[in-house]
């Protein structure tokens, strides 16, 4: 008899393991099933594209036809492949989310499959605490540039009949990637608790990297609008990393900024308060 664990895995992986999930990983899950109601969308789409393109290719064989003369006249619309590539990219973001929650991703490993559980969700912790988290923090820092520049701008399709307001896919982008970053530390907290209790200084200590860029992108902001509040009218926005705040110690050879060595000192200190409340709720 066929593993009701594997077909249940096959149809619905979003149902494996559902007694293990937290509140994290049960949004991004329902979030992913909602959006997955886009795929029909884009397949309709595309289809629509592809009778009106022939459509327009034999218009002159048509004309005599009223019917198939006024769609032949519609011809390509660039809106429809605008709306294409945007449907597109939203629900395969999304689906990366749902990839990692669910851990249905590919993996091309030939070690992987051959390990037990215990190292095989040390190995997943790594991978999301020290690799894919600190990456996801990187890509949504820079996307929110984007997102905020194209709104700045009022960005709109390059085609006068396209799809405009191309803003709110590049901030639907960006919220996407925020949408990872809930599944990734949701997933890391799960597979933490499989080993140790996972409390704050735990989450923080085995996931070092992706507390330090947390620390280090709230430094930078704070004292990039405080230096940019606080230094006048005539201060450019553009020259406001320029800052003496923004400097760089030289230890030899070495240069190191500023915010570095703060963020550094701010982790361990975050770690090491978090650690020490942790211990007095245990007492």
């Amino acid at each position: 008899m066929e593993d009701p664990d594997k077909l249940v895995q096959l149809y619905d992986p979003g149902e494996v393991g559902r007694e293990e999930h937290n509140g994290g990983d049960r949004f991004v899950v329902g979030v992913a099933n909602v959006v997955a109601w886009l795929f029909p969308a884009l397949m309709l789409a595309i289809c629509t594209q592809v009778v009106l393109r022939t459509f327009g290719r034999y218009r002159d064989a048509w004309a005599d036809t009223p019917v198939l003369a006024n769609l032949a006249m519609i011809g390509n619309q660039a809106w429809l492949d605008d709306l294409q590539w945007w449907i597109y990219g939203f629900a395969c973001l999304v689906g990366i989310a749902y990839a990692i929650t669910t851990n249905s991703h590919v993996r091309v490993d030939i070690f992987y499959d051959n390990f037990d559980g215990r190292k095989k969700n040390r190995i997943d912790m790594f991978a999301l605490g020290w690799l894919l988290m600190p990456f996801l923090v990187l890509c949504w820092d820079i996307t929110v540039h984007y997102a905020a520049s194209s709104v700045a701008a009022w960005e709109g399709s390059d085609s006068p009949n396209g799809l405009h307001n191309l803003w709110a896919l590049k901030i639907a982008m960006n919220l996407c990637f925020l949408l990872m970053f809930v599944a990734a530390y949701s997933a890391f907290r799960r597979y933490l608790a499989r080993n140790v209790e996972p409390t704050l200084w735990r989450q923080m200590l085995y996931a070092l990297p992706t507390t330090f860029f947390l620390i280090n992108l709230a430094i930078y902001y704070a004292l990039y609008w405080f230096v940019r509040f606080t230094g006048g009218a005539d201060l450019n926005p553009r020259r406001v990393t320029r800052e003496p705040v923004f400097g760089e110690l030289e230890i030899g050879a070495q240069e190191i900024e500023y915010t570095i060595i703060a963020s550094t000192v701010a982790t361990i200190a975050a770690i090491l308060i978090a650690r020490a409340l942790s211990g007095r709720k245990e007492a």
